[in-house]
């Protein structure tokens, strides 16, 4: 039986299985070493047989003539001949850049590196490593489809895996999922119109939670270890000083009413304080930073939280959500990408909005 243990400490410890690797090499020993994707086509980039864990995925992609790759490209993965995704998100919000930017973060299970031109570029070559665990007991299949509507001239990739004699029983199932709420609806409608200041309304009440922006509703046994969220702040008030950051967490655990855990706000969610700061760290921090002083019109946040130390463990179902402003009361484009194990068979996924849906608000 394999062992799952990562770290330094473990690895003095024999392991049992068998390293393994698809990639997309040229087959005919030649430096052709990628695949071209077409326009609304699929390629199946991993079709694996029996028990394994895959422990590394790299990727990099070529897509010259679309801006929106990192959007338009989807990656999916299926485990154990399920005929639903278990991982359906857009290429770079998967491995945590927001907002369809190419950008270089170093979080624990992502990381992200862009050349110097193409740093905080929409639709820049960047490259891309997950070190998620994603076991499976007998068989698992990756696909990338492109609903843009330009060629991937280069695809390169890796699929690095272990293969076991089995899986042990106890084994949860990887998820990733995306979504976007574009805008979300301030409960009070446009202050800016009605001339309202947001920060006048921060004694408004929100204890149930039900407008809460929301991350990932899921159902089964499982434990949620992490996300991250995207924003682009486009809901000024008369005074032009909003920020989404008051937002506050709230998690509902096994169908509870009333949420058990309860956040003080959105940068505080996020591990940061006196406001979101550009740094990114090993389980906490920011990808993509609202204030950029090289494109000071762009209002676009990505930031992350993983659980890796404290997952937030469920029997029977968890909804993660975080409010959208104070109580609810901003308007702005919210997305974000949820990773979790849990149990199979998994709750249905939202439909996954089209190309054009999955598209960032251009720079004001």
């Amino acid at each position: 039986m394999p062992h799952f243990a990562s770290s330094l400490k473990s690895l003095v410890l024999a392991r049992d299985g068998r390293t393994r690797r698809k990639s997309s090499c040229d087959v005919t020993g030649g430096n052709h070493d990628c695949w071209s994707v077409e326009p609304g086509a699929t390629a199946t980039i991993a079709d694996i047989a029996g028990a394994g864990c895959i422990t590394h995925l790299w990727f990099t992609v070529s897509c010259p003539d679309d801006r929106y790759y990192l959007r338009h490209t989807v990656l999916r993965a299926y485990w154990d001949g399920e005929e639903t995704p278990s991982v359906e998100v857009p290429l770079g919000d998967f491995f945590n850049i927001g907002h369809g930017l190419a950008a270089s973060n170093a979080a624990a299970p992502l990381t992200t590196v862009a050349p110097k031109g193409d740093e905080l570029k929409l639709g820049g070559n960047m490259a891309m490593n997950s070190y998620w665990q994603m076991p499976f007991a007998k068989g698992a299949r990756l696909t990338v489809t492109n609903d843009g509507p330009a060629p991937i001239r280069s695809l390169y990739f890796y699929v690095d895996y272990e293969e076991y004699d089995r899986l042990p029983d106890d084994a949860l199932r990887f998820h990733a999922q995306w979504r976007r709420e574009n805008p979300t609806q301030g409960i009070k409608g446009d202050l800016s119109a009605q001339g309202i200041n947001y920060w006048s309304l921060m004694s408004e009440p929100n204890l149930d939670g039900r407008e809460n922006y929301v991350i990932l509703a899921a159902e089964g046994r499982g434990h949620f270890v992490g996300c991250n969220l995207s924003v682009d702040n486009i809901d000024p008030t008369p005074d032009g000083l909003t920020w989404w950051g008051e937002g506050d967490d709230m998690v509902f655990i096994d169908g509870e009413k009333s949420p058990s855990m309860v956040g003080t706000g959105s940068e505080d969610y996020l591990c940061h304080a006196w406001g979101m700061h550009p740094q990114g760290y090993l389980y906490a921090g920011t990808s993509v930073y609202e204030h950029d002083p090289e494109r000071p019109t762009r209002k676009k946040q990505t930031s992350y939280r993983f659980h890796i130390m404290d997952p937030i463990m469920f029997e029977k179902s968890l909804l993660m959500t975080i409010e959208h402003g104070h109580a609810n009361l901003q308007s702005n484009d919210y997305s974000s990408t949820a990773y979790w194990y849990q149990t199979e068979p998994h709750a249905p996924f939202p439909v996954l909005p089209d190309a054009v849906a999955r598209r960032p608000r251009p720079d004001r």
